[in-house]
């Protein structure tokens, strides 16, 4: 990223660049996108039930950003301000999967041909090769880590992803969710509890180190784009 700055010219400082987005830079936008891009997917794709649909909410928040940057006044800093349209369009997006999955087929679901045959999509899709993940332990307890952490209640969720992987502040946290620091913290303290508890019935010894210290990002996926 600071390459990409140097590139074309323009300084990091938070006014300059709002200054210019307002002016409708390109450089500027880019030089955002640059900076922001990776962080908001990450925090996308661990506030939704289907992760790969991360890549998508991302460009709707950058495309809401460009748009609505001129109403954008520094009450709060600008990453607060993009964080609270990225929960925002996360929500939106989980919503959305809430009520549309019920439609949708699973991979284990039995279908039946032609022929009167039946198969399943997980049958046609099998393989005896090991995949990446399975030939790790680190993948698997990243693994059960991340769902343990997409199944905690939204409000829990989000501050526990916004305080321990985004390494946010208890005051940023509170103005992107426009919440009090007191509740904040609360919050947190009762994620981790969930978190804590959902790891230590996951079953294996592997997930111990998670489970005794919840906020240890390093049993987290790292998601990129």
């Amino acid at each position: 990223m600071s390459d990409l700055a140097s590139a074309i010219g323009l300084r990091a400082d938070e006014q300059d660049l709002v200054a210019e987005l307002k002016s409708g830079s390109e450089t500027a936008f880019a030089l955002l996108i640059a900076q922001y891009s990776h962080p908001v997917y990450s925090l996308i794709a661990r506030n939704l039930r289907d992760p790969a649909d991360a890549a998508d909410v991302t460009q709707e928040v950058f495309v809401k950003v460009f748009r609505n940057i001129s109403g954008f006044q520094g009450e709060a800093s600008l990453r607060t301000w993009i964080y609270r349209i990225a929960l925002h369009e996360a929500s939106n997006q989980r919503r959305w999967w809430n009520r549309h999955k019920r439609r949708e087929l699973t991979i284990d679901a039995e279908h039946e041909n032609d022929e009167g045959e039946t198969f399943s999509l997980a049958d046609a899709l099998a393989t005896s090769e090991a995949s990446p993940f399975d030939c790790a332990v680190r993948a698997e307890v990243r693994e059960r880590v991340a769902a343990a952490l997409s199944a905690l209640p939204e409000a829990f969720r989000k501050v526990v992803v916004l305080r321990e992987i985004e390494g946010c502040g208890y005051e940023e946290i509170a103005e992107i969710l426009q919440l009090n620091v007191g509740t904040v913290k609360s919050r947190l303290t009762r994620g981790r509890a969930c978190l804590r508890a959902a790891l230590s019935q996951s079953g294996p010894a592997q997930s111990q180190a998670a489970v005794q210290n919840p906020a240890t990002t390093t049993a987290l996926p790292t998601v990129t784009a």
